[in-house]
């Protein structure tokens, strides 16, 4: 009980750093997870942590069959912890960040595009597959498409609220453009948020 009390704390500090950087909510809530998997596994004082402990928590992880990306994750939120609340002088000798594969993405044709759009029977999600598989939208970038970001006349797509929050302008397809046409006209020509949440009316 003493030593989650004591990681708690740490874990409030953590919090406390994230916001005076302004990021993103869910941004903290996952390094207060990795953080906090890291501490349990540790069982060690805070102060008392070195870069080799880190070292040796990454090795047992992969180990256990974590992907490079997940890693990379652990060793992002373990890094700012570091820095921002332990202040420890973080080695990128000792910790770095693991090399991840790039494989080319598997391009579907024209009419296996076709197939699985098809294959889509509520026109809500069929509107969602094509606007994210033809734009290259993110699912949360998605959601929180509004009438508005639609340009017929550019044909683009306005996006909001990304990752990295920074706007940018992606390509609107016909097919697409056709596929939100019938979906817009279906739910009742919805002006706000393009694909609200069916029970709340909200995201």
């Amino acid at each position: 009980m003493e030593d989650f009390i004591m990681y708690e704390k740490y874990l409030e500090q953590l919090e406390e750093a994230g916001k005076i950087r302004n990021l993103k909510e869910r941004s903290i809530n996952c390094y207060k997870n990795y953080v906090s998997y890291f501490l349990k596994y540790q069982a060690k004082c805070p102060e008392e942590l070195t870069c080799q402990d880190v070292r040796t928590f990454l090795l047992a992880k992969k180990e256990e069959g974590l992907k490079a990306t997940t890693l990379n994750l652990y060793n992002s939120a373990i890094r700012f912890f570091y820095r921002n609340v332990l202040h420890i002088l973080w080695d990128d000798i000792t910790v770095p960040r693991m090399i991840l594969e790039h494989k080319l993405p598997t391009i579907l044709t024209v009419d296996e595009i076709d197939r699985l759009l098809e294959a889509v029977d509520d026109i809500k999600y069929k509107a969602m597959f094509a606007t994210m598989y033809s734009s290259g939208m993110r699912v949360s970038e998605v959601i929180h498409l509004h009438y508005d970001d639609i340009s017929r006349s550019n044909m683009q797509i306005h996006v909001r609220d990304t990752k990295n929050r920074m706007d940018r302008y992606t390509i609107l397809s016909k097919r697409c453009l056709d596929i939100l046409t019938q979906y817009w006209f279906e739910k009742g020509r919805p002006r706000g948020i393009l694909f609200p949440n069916k029970f709340t009316g909200k995201l």
